[in-house]
C-alpha cells in the first residue's frame, strides 16, 4: 500500500466497493452501491483493486468512533490512561481505562465494525477470484494467499475482543442476514489456523521495495505462531516456538534483524525497516481534509491523540492529550535504556520552555513511540489527520520474546531460550538474566511498552486481575469486550451478550 500504484487504487475502490449503508448492521454484509459489480474483477488489474480494498481496512482507526488499536490497547492496560479533556471527551475509552463497558458505552462498536468490514471485503473477492478464468496462476495464488491472511487477521482481533463471535467465510444471502449465531473461539481460532496455513506457502519471502505493506510468508508464520501461543495449549506451542525459529534465526530467508539503535525502530523515516514483520502503512500524500471519513484518507489520527495538548516548544507538534503514560510504567522504566525512546518526560520539556496543558489524568508523562512530530506535520489537507506514522503491529524482538515464552513454557530448548531473551536485553545495553517466564514478561513490558500488546498479554497469562483488578477489572467479564446491542437486536437474540454485560 505504500507504493504509488499500491495506494492510489485504495481511493477507487473505496467509491466502488462493499460499503454497507449506515442504516443498516455490520452483519448485513450484501455488497451495494456496485451496479457493474458482476462484470468486473475480470482481469489481474481489476482483481487487484478487490484484494487492495480488503488491505485498506487494516488501517482504519475510527470506525463507529476513534478506535485506533496502539492507543486504545494502551489505555486498557496498566500502560496510560484513557486521559483527553475530561471524563465525557472520550467517554467509550474511558469506559475500557475503567472497565465499566456496557452494551452501549465502550469501543466495541467501531471494532466489531472494522473486522466484519475486513472480513465481508475478504469473502466477496476469495468468491471473486474463484470465478475468474483469465488470472496467471502465480498471481492468482499470492492474491488469495494476502486475502485470507488478511481474514485471519481480522478474525483474530475479533476473537481476542469479543470471545463468541459470528464465523462468516462466504458472501451471505439475504435468507441468512439476520439468523447469524456464534461461533465459539475454539472454531473462531480453527479458521484462523487454517486460513494462515493455507496462506503461507503462497506469499514471497520478501517484499519489493515498490510493494512494501503487502504480506510476506515471513509475516504469515509469525502471525500464525502468535495465533498459536494466544490459544494458551500447550501442545501448539512447540508449533510456535519452530515457527518464530524460522523467523527468528540468524541468517533468515525473510532479512529480519533487529536493528542496533532502539530508537530507530519508530522513526517515520525508517518504514519497513529490516526489524519490522507486519507494519501497516500510512502517509499524508492523501492530503485528506474529511472529518466525516477519515478511513478514506492514509493518515494515521493516533499520533494526534497521544500528542501533548496545546504543545509549544521543540521536536514535537500538538495533539489532543490522549494517553499520558501511568507513574507504574515510568517507575518500571526509568532505570531503563528504552526510557528515552519510549517516553516523553514533560517536566524536563517545562523545564527547556516548552509548555502544553495538562489535562484529564496528566501525568506529565507521554508516548514518545508514535508522538506527533514538527517535521512530520502535513502541509496540506488536515494535518491531524495526515499523520505518516505507520502502526508496527510485529517486530523481530517481539517475535524473540514470544519464541522464549514458547520454548520455557513447553519445556523446549532452554539455552534458545535465552539466547533470544539476552539478544534483546543485549541491543540496548542490559546484562543477561536468566529466561524464566517471570522474566521474559517483564522484557515484554519493557521492550514493547506503549505499542499495544500490553493489555492482551495480561489476560492471555492470566495476570490481568492481579494487575488491572484495582482498575475495574474483573475476571469473568473484563476479558471480552460487550457484543454490540444493534447486533443482537437485528439478529432478534441469536447473538448473545457476554458474560457480565446488560
Amino acid at each position: 500500500m505504500n507504493n504509488k500504484k499500491f495506494k492510489g487504487l485504495t481511493a477507487i475502490v473505496a467509491l466502488m466497493l462493499i460499503f454497507v449503508s449506515c442504516k443498516k448492521e455490520y452483519l448485513e454484509l450484501t455488497p451495494r452501491g456496485t451496479a457493474l459489480e458482476d462484470n468486473f474483477y475480470k482481469n489481474e488489474n481489476e482483481v487487484m483493486q478487490g484484494v487492495i480494498s480488503v488491505y485498506d481496512v487494516i488501517q482504519w482507526g475510527t470506525t463507529g468512533g476513534y478506535t485506533m488499536k496502539m492507543p486504545l490497547l494502551s489505555a486498557a492496560s496498566d500502560d496510560c490512561f484513557a486521559g483527553g479533556s475530561s471524563a465525557s471527551d472520550q467517554p467509550n475509552w474511558v469506559a475500557y481505562d475503567n472497565f465499566n463497558m456496557n452494551s452501549g458505552l465502550g469501543p466495541q462498536i467501531g471494532l466489531w465494525n472494522k473486522s466484519y468490514s475486513g472480513i465481508n471485503r475478504a469473502n466477496v473477492i476469495l468468491s471473486k477470484i474463484d470465478k475468474a478464468t483469465s488470472l496467471n496462476a502465480a498471481f492468482k495464488t499470492r492474491v488469495v494467499a494476502e486475502v485470507k491472511f488478511l481474514r485471519a487477521y481480522f478474525y483474530f482481533d475479533l476473537v481476542r475482543w469479543f470471545g463468541n463471535v459470528p464465523l462468516i467465510t462466504k458472501v451471505l444471502e439475504t435468507n441468512e442476514l439476520y439468523d447469524r449465531t456464534q461461533s465459539t473461539p475454539a472454531q473462531i481460532y480453527a479458521q484462523i489456523e487454517k486460513d494462515l496455513r493455507e496462506a503461507i506457502p503462497g506469499l514471497p519471502n520478501t517484499i519489493s521495495t515498490a510493494e512494501k505493506g503487502r504480506i510476506s510468508q515471513g509475516a504469515a508464520k509469525a502471525q500464525l505462531g502468535k495465533v498459536l501461543l494466544y490459544q494458551n495449549d500447550n501442545t501448539k506451542l512447540t508449533e510456535a516456538a519452530t515457527l518464530f525459529e524460522d523467523v527468528n534465526r540468524v541468517g533468515n530467508v525473510y532479512g529480519y534483524t533487529l536493528l542496533p539503535n532502539y530508537a530507530d525502530i519508530f522513526s517515520p523515516n525508517n518504514k519497513f525497516n529490516s526489524e519490522s514483520i507486519l507494519e501497516i502503512p500510512h502517509s499524508s500524500n492523501s492530503a485528506w481534509s474529511d472529518w466525516g471519513y477519515i478511513n478514506g484518507g492514509e493518515g494515521n489520527v493516533a499520533p494526534q491523540f497521544v500528542g501533548m495538548d496545546g504543545y509549544n516548544g521543540d521536536t514535537f507538534s500538538s495533539g489532543w492529550g490522549f494517553c499520558p503514560v501511568t507513574l507504574d510504567l515510568v517507575g518500571v522504566m526509568k532505570n531503563d535504556p528504552r526510557f528515552a525512546a519510549t517516553i516523553i518526560d514533560g517536566a524536563a520539556l517545562k523545564a527547556n520552555g516548552g509548555t502544553y496543558n495538562a489535562r484529564y489524568q496528566n501525568t506529565d508523562y507521554f508516548i514518545k513511540k508514535y508522538a506527533p512530530l514538527k517535521a512530520f506535520r502535513s502541509a496540506s489537507g488536515v494535518a491531524e489527520q495526515n499523520w505518516p506514522m505507520n502502526e508496527i503491529e510485529i517486530r523481530l524482538a517481539d517475535t524473540y520474546l514470544m519464541q522464549a515464552e514458547a520454548l520455557v513454557r513447553s519445556g523446549g530448548n532452554a539455552t534458545r531460550a535465552k539466547e533470544l531473551l539476552d539478544a534483546v536485553r543485549a541491543r540496548v545495553g542490559l546484562a543477561s538474566v536468566p529466561a524464566t517466564l517471570d522474566n521474559i514478561y517483564a522484557e515484554r513490558r519493557l521492550e514493547l511498552a506503549t505499542e499495544g500488546h500490553r493489555f492482551f498479554d495480561l489476560v492471555r497469562t492470566g495476570r490481568a486481575v492481579a494487575v488491572l483488578g484495582a482498575q475495574g477489572f474483573k475476571a469473568g467479564k473484563s476479558e471480552y469486550l460487550p457484543i454490540p446491542l444493534n447486533e443482537i437486536e437485528v439478529t432478534k437474540g441469536s447473538i448473545k451478550q457476554n458474560p457480565g454485560y446488560n
